[in-house]
């Protein structure tokens, strides 16, 4: 590991990949954890010591002692999810006040920006992006537009500013034919939260992350959702609203291109998605059911069942591209262990054309070409080292590093910490 560099680990499919296990399992090698996108629609779900926790703003180094953990200027934060996500860990024995830092950039969303979320997604109707509901949109769309709150207004005429702003979001929501609700209670906690917030390292993170690199600190960028839900390169309209992408931990974080060091990439052995829009591999029969049954695929946050399928390597060559990705991480092979043969789509099809590049519309008319792989049939949650893996399954690994023309250096085999196996390149 370069300590002059900052390693980034994103996903690289529509989110869910397992980032927030393999930043614990990537940690202890790291003196500093950043994330630098997305707000509480993310869930990254962690499970150690007979314990499960789900992260939704706070970066996943935040369990190992003597980390610094920093909020970066490109996420997105509510104070009252904030709040109650720092008691329920503080509740469990961690504690967050020596480890967290939070950049005085980052935006804060606040109560009416979920009213306005609710309000638009009612207007598509039938045309809806599918969001968590959470007010992320409206948040990045504040900031965009030059009008948004930020962590750092918190410390200088807060209620005034606070004020302003509700009164914009209200005439907003007006206009939207959008006036019944009550926000006095949850406006109540919200409030609650920016106080509980400045017990906080309030930082300029841009400073403090250059800062540690040039202390020959290594330092660790998380990234949210995945690589498809990017608001420039995934499936748009149906993604979410940053950028997902390595290009999202520079401006994110505010750490030059040069900066970069490892950029570890992140899939699942299939593919899965949740909420609205086009998903070319995604299997509506008892194989989809089973993946999901057997992968509990339903989301950390939402509960939300989640659409699945077999794995894309069209859309997964076009990530590793976009991203600069130098190693793969494969999780949840364990998932499809009792499945006799396993699809990986080569190519697509649309309108008799046969392509091995992502359309600008994934939505229209793309149909999977599939390659069938023999199925190990093999329980692999029981193996601890890579001379353990069944042959089958390593035939499917040079398969994939072949086609992707990555290395695979980790792979997941179950849900827990130690059911990792880092491989020997």
């Amino acid at each position: 590991m370069n300590t002059a560099k900052v390693d980034v680990l994103l996903g690289l499919q529509w989110g869910d990949e397992g980032k927030g296990k393999v930043v614990d399992v990537l940690t202890p090698q790291y003196d500093v954890i950043a994330r630098f996108q997305g707000g509480p629609n993310a869930g990254h779900t962690l499970e150690f010591e007979g314990e499960k926790y789900v992260l939704r703003s706070i970066p996943s180094g935040i369990f190992q002692g003597g980390k610094v953990n920093i909020i970066g200027n490109g996420v997105v934060l509510a104070p009252d999810l904030f709040m109650q996500e720092v008691k329920e860990l503080e509740k469990s024995g961690h504690n967050l006040k020596d480890r967290l830092k939070i950049s005085t950039k980052a935006h804060l969303i606040m109560p009416t920006h979920r009213l306005i979320d609710a309000a638009q997604e009612a207007k598509k109707g039938k045309n809806k992006v599918g969001t968590t509901g959470k007010g992320i949109g409206p948040t990045y769309t504040d900031k965009i537009s030059r009008t948004g709150l930020r962590v750092g207004d918190i410390l200088d005429n807060f209620k005034e500013k606070y004020e302003a702003h509700k009164a914009a979001h209200l005439d907003q929501l007006k206009a939207l034919n959008y006036t019944d609700f009550d926000i006095t209670e949850i406006e109540k906690t919200w409030l609650e939260g920016i106080e509980f917030m400045k017990n906080f390292q309030f930082v300029e993170g841009e400073y403090a992350v250059n800062n540690y690199l040039k202390e020959g600190k290594s330092v660790l960028c998380e990234g949210a959702q995945g690589t498809m839900l990017d608001v420039d390169f995934g499936s748009y309209p149906f993604v979410t609203s940053s950028n997902t992408i390595c290009s999202g931990a520079c401006s994110g974080l505010g750490i030059g291109p040069n900066k970069i060091g490892d950029v570890f990439g992140i899939m699942k052995a299939y593919c899965t998605r949740v909420g609205s829009g086009p998903f070319p591999t995604e299997l509506f029969d008892e194989e989809g059911k089973k993946i999901r049954d057997l992968g509990h695929e339903y989301g950390a946050v939402t509960g939300r069942e989640r659409r699945c399928g077999w794995i894309d390597l069209v859309a997964l060559k076009y990530a590793i591209m976009i991203n600069g990705v130098t190693k793969l991480i494969m999780m949840k092979s364990d998932v499809l262990d009792t499945f006799a043969t396993i699809k990986a789509c080569v190519a697509y099809n649309i309108n008799g054309k046969i392509t091995t590049e992502l359309p600008y519309d994934l939505a229209k008319d793309v149909e999977p070409v599939y390659k069938e792989i023999k199925g190990w049939q093999t329980d692999l949650t029981q193996c601890t080292s890579e001379e353990q893996l069944p042959q089958a399954f390593l035939d499917y690994i040079t398969f994939l590093e072949k086609e992707l023309e990555t290395p695979i250096s980790i792979i997941s085999v179950g849900p827990d910490r130690a059911q990792t196996i880092t491989r020997k390149q």
